[in-house]
């Protein structure tokens, strides 16, 4: 008897998704938390431990088998819990977004126990192969993040979207990476035009049409990104995280909060708290 099967679908070619890196963390006492953004679609897999994952400033409580699905520029951060450490696996993929239900947000969570087997022994396939590097391992590595992502699409009933490699502008992107990284300083548009080697008001104008929003008010928007993390994950006082984050005061800490989330430091903790509770 002889079966014989035969495909006829359209399927992205080859070259439009890339595996950009994969790789296993463990948090360890001295993890530094910075919310960042990727140019590729991030997926985060939580192997072992709980904690959260700061999105775009909304927490979300992270378990094993739970899976996070990050789109380019979208900014985010693992917060972890010092009593069960998170382990997880990140795969960045570059060719690709995953279309949501919700439209407008750039990330999702799925849950993933049903495919535990799978998951894990599909990225321990892709550690090995990246870390022996012999012969033909870069279409391995390919074909193995392919089957990945079906398992995924399959599960969760997402689907994909092939997209053009992003065009970043080179002194806008390090101007955003020296946010990124020395928020918690004071930093003047004078400072980050010197960073990234041209005029200021050349940054401004091309940070804008870049990122849709001005190099303070990201910077502003930033802080305030740590600000709810701070208040979410931490005893410190007002005071003590406004000085953490940057602010030269509190009062204007309270202010630029309000003004960004609408509700004061106070509240927005107090209402953390009775959420967790």
């Amino acid at each position: 008897m002889n079966t014989r099967y035969e495909f006829d679908m359209d399927v992205p070619p080859r070259e439009a998704i890339r595996l950009m890196y994969v790789s296993k963390s463990r948090f360890g006492g001295d993890w530094n938390s910075v919310p960042h953004t990727h140019s590729c679609t991030e997926v985060f897999y939580c192997v072992n431990g709980r904690g959260q994952f700061n999105v775009e400033g909304k927490m979300l409580d992270v378990a094993p088998d739970d899976m996070v699905i990050v789109n380019p520029r979208t900014q985010h951060t693992e917060l972890s819990y010092k009593a069960n450490p998170l382990e997880y696996i990140v795969l960045g993929i570059e060719g690709i977004e995953v279309l949501f239900n919700q439209r407008d947000q750039g990330y999702t969570m799925v849950k993933c126990a049903a495919m535990r087997e799978d998951l894990l022994g599909l990225t321990k396939m892709l550690l090995r192969e990246i870390d022996a590097r012999e012969d033909g391992c870069e279409m391995v590595c390919q074909d193995l993040t392919e089957v990945l992502l079906v398992k995924i699409v399959r599960s969760a009933a997402l689907s994909l979207r092939v997209t053009a490699p992003p065009s970043e502008s080179k002194e806008c992107a390090a101007a955003k990476r020296y946010i990124d990284e020395n928020y918690g300083s004071a930093i003047t548009l004078d400072k980050l035009a010197e960073v990234a080697h041209v005029n200021k008001y050349y940054l401004s104008h091309s940070f804008k049409k870049e990122y849709g929003t001005s190099p303070i008010d990201y910077l502003m928007k930033r802080r305030i990104t740590e600000a709810k993390a701070l208040l979410t994950s931490t005893d410190f006082s007002l005071t003590q995280i406004a000085a953490q984050i940057g602010f030269g005061s509190l009062a204007y800490f309270s202010k630029c909060f309000h003004k960004i989330e609408a509700i004061s430091p106070n509240e927005y903790r107090k209402t953390a708290k009775r959420k967790n509770a």
